[in-house]
């Protein structure tokens, strides 16, 4: 499934903090699974709350591709689990050549048991230049089951 966000009102939507990237107007995006009620753009613009959910249980990719290759310093991820124990792991990629070869960035594992941990914030100084496309995935428990991935929120700078 492709996907592509455009803005109605350009400039209409401010982001959250000065210095963060105007996703919407700067990538395509390209996912393996949508809940209609939680759609991609939840967690990629500012201002929305509900946060980008699988339609489908297990593995899902996340994948925006630049317009122009674009310089990264910092990407910061928030996931929230408010419901089920699980152990969560995902892996951030990044390419320099539209996709043909993939970089990675980082592989994190991490329990979510909630109330006490519920909310995972990964906030991450890079330093990379020229990224044509950046990829998440995500599984969302390591054991298996029915769980959905999800993100609450991706900014970039």
């Amino acid at each position: 499934m492709r996907k592509r966000i455009i803005s109605q009102a350009p400039g209409a939507v401010a982001a959250a903090e000065p210095g963060w990237m105007d996703l919407e107007q700067l990538a395509e995006v390209e996912i393996t699974s949508e809940d209609v009620g939680h759609p991609i753009e939840s967690a990629l613009i500012p201002g929305t709350i509900s946060g980008w959910r699988a339609a489908e249980p297990g593995e899902q990719t996340i994948r925006l591709w630049f317009d122009e290759p674009l310089r990264l310093k910092r990407i910061q991820l928030l996931f929230q689990e408010g419901e089920q124990e699980r152990t969560q792991e995902f892996v951030l990629r990044w390419s320099p050549d539209g996709g043909q070869s993939y970089r990675e960035i980082m592989r994190q594992q991490y329990n979510f048991s909630p109330p006490e941990t519920a909310r995972e914030i990964e906030d991450y100084d890079v330093d990379l230049d020229a990224v044509t496309a950046l990829e998440l995935r995500i599984v969302p428990d390591i054991s298996g089951g029915s769980t959905r991935a999800s993100l609450a929120q991706l900014r970039l700078a």
